[in-house]
């Protein structure tokens, strides 16, 4: 999370609460729902279930930890391949000269490394869905081979002339500047956006993701506090869904029961964006200082009184927190 954004001026509540949310179950458990209230998210939602319909490939694109290979999941819960095997091979974990041998299979002999028969993921997710990871990380030659199998529904293993039926969808997972890998394949393309860019997500994800918990580690708890909620808001989420996943469990274990504070998302947060003393500080005399002077519709005089501060001192305050006043007089 960025701690410039964590601390600034804020957003109204009103700015950040979701018109609605959508959450579509892709199994049994709650944690299989697709959860989200964004226009972006009901779009990635109709797409994927229409082309869940279809046994066409499938191009996901989206940052990492936006929840690409979940979604993937879901449409394969949502098609009739749902008996069948799901399979997810990570191709950048895959040496170059093993790719191929890895998706298509192998006869013997072909590798003197790995010199026996081998099956590859096209054939062990036979009447199911292959997902393929980072399939950015695919070699030239193995992805046109590949978007050649995805055309004609047949391949070669390596070194064996045979025909092999392609009985299984595909989904490729790639990045969101990888449009052009597959050039016009003809398949759906589903686009996941950052979650900076869909922020009508953040809450109901977090009270999904706070709801598991709960359930999970057998604690009792109530919610986010209003803070806590704008904190949430306003962050970044560089690791996206993930990120936000992780820092909800952490806030989990620190508060086991009752109410989320501001103060325990900031310090669940990633190590490196966990703000100081100093920081957490000052962003507490800003939130501080901002619900006063809104309860007291900008004067000065009665946010003192409520603070127990001399006038002076309290507009001294203000100023150091850099507090416009004029957004608060009505």
């Amino acid at each position: 999370m960025s701690q410039k954004k964590i601390f600034g001026q804020g957003l109204s509540m009103s700015q950040i609460a979701p018109i609605s949310t959508v959450s579509e179950r892709t199994g049994r458990r709650r944690s299989d729902r697709i959860v989200g209230a964004s226009p972006a998210t009901q779009q990635v939602l109709q797409q994927a279930t229409t082309a869940s319909k279809s046994d066409l490939p499938i191009l996901l694109f989206g940052p990492e930890g936006s929840g690409r290979e979940f979604l993937a999941n879901a449409i394969h819960r949502w098609s009739h391949r749902v008996a069948e095997p799901f399979l997810v091979l990570s191709v950048a974990a895959l040496p170059e000269d093993l790719q191929a041998r890895e998706i298509f299979g192998c006869a013997e002999g072909v590798h003197s490394v790995l010199p026996t028969v081998h099956v590859g993921a096209l054939e062990r997710a036979r009447g199911g869905t292959l997902v393929l990871g980072d399939a950015y990380a695919l070699h030239k030659t193995v992805r046109n081979q590949l978007r050649s199998a995805l055309i004609r529904r047949h391949f070669a293993k390596q070194g064996d002339a045979r025909r092999v039926v392609l009985d299984s969808r595909v989904i490729a997972i790639l990045r969101q500047d990888d449009e052009d890998l597959f050039g016009d394949l003809p398949c759906p393309r589903i686009h996941l956006r950052p979650l900076r860019e869909r922020r009508e997500d953040i809450l109901p994800l977090a009270n999904h993701f706070l709801n598991n918990f709960s359930d999970e580690l057998g604690m009792t708890l109530l919610g986010f506090s209003d803070e806590a909620r704008r904190v949430l808001c306003e962050a970044d989420w560089p690791g996206n869904v993930a990120e936000l996943r992780e820092c909800i469990r952490q806030a989990a274990l620190l508060t086991r029961r009752g109410i989320v504070s501001a103060e325990t998302i900031c310090v669940a947060g990633t190590p490196k964006n966990i703000p100081s003393f100093k920081e957490a500080k000052r962003a507490f005399e800003l939130r501080y200082v901002q619900s006063l002077l809104t309860r007291c519709n900008g004067n000065i005089s009665r946010a003192a009184r409520f603070a127990q501060k001399d006038r002076k001192d309290f507009y001294d305050v203000i100023r150091r927190t850099g507090i416009d006043l004029r957004a608060f007089r009505s």
